[in-house]
């Protein structure tokens, strides 16, 4: 066999990525959304300048707050905020902002998201709450948090009946935290 052979790890090889985008990729793209992920300040700024909503969905239901929150970018977070994002905005499937920043562990964001309203005991339609999100990662300092400002997540099961403290993984530590009282 020769060096370009099946076992070639070498660029020649590699599939062309492609150029072809739908129309709602290219909204994406061109949106609110796509500034918020890549943490883009000025470019949401001039996103609520042009339209004043900073609650607009993608098609898949997903707020810039969702995005934001997910990549941890709290100045993007804190401008949404401010200018009437709406801290508790439900996807189709029910995650919340808070939900999304609790299963990446984004602590500073989860307590601005709690110092505007959020509801940390909104559910998903797996009936998790942030808590259940934040204790499957094993972040404990998050689970602290949530705790602290509504204990009763600790007893909210979710629609298989699992306790925040079923998904913690072997975290003596974040197991003491969770179990309820």
């Amino acid at each position: 066999m020769d060096s370009h052979g099946k076992q070639c790890s070498c660029s020649d090889h590699r599939p062309t990525p492609s150029v072809h985008q739908t129309l709602d990729e290219m909204d994406f793209e061109r949106g609110i959304w796509s500034a918020a992920l890549d943490g883009d300040l000025e470019r949401v700024r001039s996103f609520l300048a042009k339209t004043s909503d900073p609650n607009i969905r993608d098609q898949s239901g997903y707020t810039a707050l969702h995005y934001a929150s997910r990549a941890g970018h709290q100045s993007v977070c804190e401008l949404l905020l401010d200018q009437g994002a709406c801290a508790n905005s439900q996807t189709r499937g029910g995650a919340t902002a808070l939900h999304r920043a609790a299963y990446c562990g984004h602590l500073a964001i989860i307590q601005l998201l709690l110092t505007h309203r959020a509801d940390p005991s909104l559910t998903d339609d797996d009936g998790s709450t942030s808590l259940h999100k934040a204790a499957e990662q094993g972040h404990v300092d998050v689970c602290e948090l949530l705790v602290m400002n509504c204990p009763a997540l600790r007893s909210m099961k979710d629609k298989r009946s699992r306790l925040p403290s079923d998904l913690c993984l072997k975290n003596s530590a974040l197991l003491e935290l969770l179990n309820p009282q």
